[in-house]
């Protein structure tokens, strides 16, 4: 997180607690390179959503530092975070702005390809499935700067209001000053083809889920055993069992091509629910947007034309 102006500090923790409070305020990587028995970290992520207020304070002169700014209001109760309730609606609706707080390696791998490739692949693939309207970070050395802009971020003129394509010689420059480095939905759409644009590609969730159901899903998707889950998310495992039944309920009702409801006579019943579950989670795996937060009151508000539920026994 880069600290700006050092002669005052800000206590972290209730920053720190109100981000793991909820698991909706932030999303976040730790990037690794193991070889045989030696583990070596080369950075983490950290990204945050914010409130338009906290994004058009941050476009307006005075220019500030984001790490230090927003650590200094959660501190002091004047949070920018969105609360759990405002990532489902905003994610529902118009869309979220995403703050890319800390922004993955260490400095010292800036400089090697492949790490830069894999920060970049574990950034889009953790971030795929958001409505997003905006993303925005700061540099945190000179050649990080650049890396951004490589991966298709453009930098934000205060005196012209929007961000802009910059000569890569005058970064030394412009990262001695706070600064804003980042994409807009609609910049995305006249730049297709960059990393970072593909963030904004989002098709609505079509399934559905309810919370207590993405959370189960999500947890299955490293190929976890009922048992294992049931571990996990601290319920029985009857529990279990009565979520996927909802959860295939739910597939059936609103997408029943995906599971098609046929079994050969040499299929065990044992063989055909491994098959149910392999659909659904490698479907789930391309399509992010079915485990993100909803408010489905929201969606529900949409014409019917838009695939809205179609499960009416489920409830929010």
């Amino acid at each position: 997180m880069r600290c700006g102006d050092t002669s005052t500090h800000w206590p972290v923790s209730a920053f720190w607690r109100r981000l793991i409070a909820n698991e909706w305020y932030f999303t976040n990587a730790l990037f690794e390179e193991v070889e045989g028995a030696s583990v070596k970290v080369l950075g983490a992520g950290l990204c945050i959503f914010v409130t338009d207020d906290f994004l058009q304070e941050a476009k307006s002169p005075p220019s500030f530092w984001l790490g230090p700014e927003i650590t200094r209001r959660v501190t002091l109760g004047h949070s920018p975070l969105l609360t759990e309730k405002q990532v489902a609606e905003a994610n529902s609706r118009q869309g979220l702005n995403l703050v890319v707080l800390q922004t993955g390696l260490n400095p010292e791998y800036f400089t090697r390809p492949e790490a830069t490739a894999i920060n970049a692949t574990a950034f889009v693939e953790g971030q795929r499935g958001y409505r997003l309207k905006e993303t925005f970070a700061q540099g945190e050395t000179p050649e990080h700067l650049a890396a951004m802009l490589n991966f298709g971020a453009l930098l934000f003129s205060y005196t012209e209001e929007c961000y802009l394509d910059s000569p890569i010689q005058n970064l030394e420059r412009i990262f001695i000053e706070p600064h804003l480095a980042g994409l807009t939905r609609e910049a995305a759409t006249r730049r297709k083809g960059s990393w970072l644009g593909s963030l904004f590609v989002y098709q609505p969730p079509r399934l559905w889920f309810s919370r207590g159901e993405q959370r189960l899903l999500f947890a299955a998707m490293g190929g976890k055993t009922d048992e294992e889950l049931s571990d996990l998310l601290g319920v029985s495992l009857s529990a279990v069992k009565k979520v996927w039944r909802a959860v295939y309920a739910r597939v059936g009702d609103n997408l029943p091509e995906l599971i098609p409801d046929q079994q050969s006579r040499e299929e065990l019943p044992q063989d055909r629910g491994k098959e149910k579950k392999r659909r659904l989670l490698a479907y789930l795996r391309g399509r992010p947007e079915e485990l993100r937060p909803i408010s489905r009151k929201l969606l529900q508000q949409r014409p019917a034309t838009s695939g809205g539920p179609r499960n009416r026994n489920s409830k929010e």
